[in-house]
């Protein structure tokens, strides 16, 4: 007659393997909900950077800000942007995209169908001031936002991040990261166009 071996506590090959295997099965549901997540996002095309606003449509929240001291530009308040197609930037000196981003605001500063204003988000003057000494000033009012407050009111995900303001003070448009061509051509200039060809009419 034998002794039965003493149980030791620990799984059989098998049922080790599976135990093992568990982390990795969780791992691949998440990453499988995940990539559904993205496609039905960027599905026919769409950039999952253009996200929606509850905003576009309404009124622009009311802008009272204070100046970017030494940037030879004023303040950005309601006046800074009444009765204009104004572009609004959120935008600060440590926010690798906005760098990315500034060659595209210097260039459509240029368009003088629109007025590139900025709001300089949680930043430091100093910092502020070397990137725009720097990189050029698109913007023909700067507000700080050193606390992130009117961002709140402007719905910002992420910086940078712009909108688009009808001269009737109607946000148009919202972008959600840097710009780039396809961006541009395909969210960006038809909103302007559209915002043209209506004051026009």
């Amino acid at each position: 007659m034998t002794t039965p071996l003493p149980e030791t506590g620990k799984p059989a090959g098998k049922g080790r393997l599976l135990i093992a295997l568990i982390p990795l099965l969780v791992f691949g549901a998440i990453a499988a909900g995940a990539a559904k997540i993205l496609y039905e996002q960027d599905v026919n095309g769409k950039d999952i950077s253009e996200i929606p606003s509850a905003l576009i449509g309404t009124r622009a929240p009311s802008l009272a800000l204070a100046p970017l001291e030494g940037s030879g530009v004023p303040a950005l308040t309601d006046s800074a942007i009444a009765g204009k197609l104004t572009v609004v930037n959120v935008f600060a000196s440590w926010c690798i995209p906005c760098r990315e981003e500034h060659p595209i605001l210097l260039e459509l500063s240029k368009d003088k169908r629109l007025n590139i204003v900025g709001i300089n988000y949680k930043d430091k003057t100093e910092g502020a001031l070397a990137f725009l000494k720097e990189l050029g000033t698109p913007y023909a009012a700067i507000g700080v936002d050193p606390k992130g407050a009117a961002a709140i009111d402007w719905g910002v995900y992420g910086i940078p991040e712009t909108y688009l303001v009808g001269p009737d003070g109607t946000i148009l448009y919202k972008r959600v990261g840097p710009f780039d061509q396809k961006s541009l051509a395909e969210g960006f200039y038809p909103a302007v166009e559209a915002a043209l060809k209506k004051q026009g009419s």
